[in-house]
């Protein structure tokens, strides 16, 4: 009985086994044929406005639905610009907040702020757009922004008139940077909890103080996953369009001064693709998309690069 017991489990572990692998591999063939798809979709789609523009699409800065001529120039340049800028503000700040819940802040604290920021990832883009609008836009215009002239006006980011709405790349930024907050902190916050405790304990007793603690061995022991985690921030940036699009001004134009208006793809299409009076017109914002798709891709190859090197010089190991 014992034997027959164990041929039956033996078979039936077999079958459980086959049926998982079939189960992983189908759930991994599909989201990569949903991914083709997809590329194929917005690649078939640009096609139009790509045999009319070709790659002189991407370097020209027109935009005149009136005369048909469509550019994607000052579209990169705020996307680019308006996330860099967002991420340089978001990844020291989320860092600094896991580093604060896991190593600094009593257990009641950390678990408490811990959910409040998890909160805020899930506040819908649309109300952070209007409280860029309502509440951020005037203070900027109030305070912040003539505050900025008068002190940093020397420097190219601080120039030029003041809005008096208060909407501009600043508030863009701002806004992208809150949105991105939470998503670093919280995979930061995952990593900071899986360094062993004998690696801090060991540092303790060296006589090394809590900073050099988590500058020697915290970050460098998380910084592959510390990497990837603002990866994941930039690409919450780069596809953000309605709070955006309710903030930024929707203007064309290529300059530093953070009080002046601007747009970025995901803006521009979200703006106008409801809107588009032309084929010629959808099709070129379709071309914004596969832009998009490449900006957003190439960053996550650049991403890739940075955590196997850093990986590379941690365990010494392809």
């Amino acid at each position: 009985m014992t034997e027959r017991f164990a041929r039956r489990r033996s078979l039936s572990d077999r079958l459980a086994d086959r049926s998982f692998r079939l189960l992983t591999l189908a759930a991994a063939l599909f989201f990569v044929v949903l991914l083709g798809a997809i590329v194929w979709k917005v690649l078939a789609g640009a096609r139009l406005a790509f045999d009319r523009f070709g790659f002189g699409f991407v370097t020209s800065r027109a935009w005149d639905p009136v005369t048909n001529h469509f550019g994607a120039l000052d579209f990169v340049f705020g996307t680019v610009y308006t996330t860099a800028l967002a991420i340089l503000l978001a990844a020291p700040v989320s860092i600094a907040i896991a580093l604060f819940l896991t190593k600094i802040a009593p257990r009641w604290l950390a678990t408490v702020a811990a959910t409040l920021v998890e909160m805020l990832a899930a506040i819908p883009s649309v109300v952070l757009g209007l409280w860029g609008i309502l509440v951020l836009g005037p203070f900027l215009a109030d305070h912040l922004d003539p505050f900025l002239r008068r002190t940093l006006g020397f420097l190219p980011f601080f120039r030029g008139d003041v809005p008096s709405a208060g909407t501009g790349l600043l508030t863009a930024v701002i806004v992208l940077a809150i949105m991105a907050t939470p998503i670093i902190a919280s995979v930061s916050r995952e990593l900071f909890l899986t360094v062993p405790h004998e690696l801090e304990d060991g540092a303790y007793a060296l006589g090394l103080t809590r900073w050099e603690v988590i500058r020697g061995v915290v970050i460098p022991a998380t910084r592959s996953g510390l990497v990837a985690a603002v990866i994941l921030g930039v690409g919450r940036a780069l596809g953000e369009a309605i709070a955006v699009t309710q903030v930024i001004g929707g203007q064309t134009g290529i300059h530093l001064s953070l009080f002046g208006a601007g747009d970025t793809l995901a803006s521009r299409i979200a703006a106008q693709y409801q809107g588009a009076a032309s084929r010629i017109h959808v099709s070129s914002l379709v071309y914004l998309a596969a832009v998009l798709l490449v900006i957003t891709v190439f960053a996550n190859l650049i991403a890739q690069l940075i955590v196997r090197r850093f990986e590379f010089q941690r365990t010494g190991a392809d």
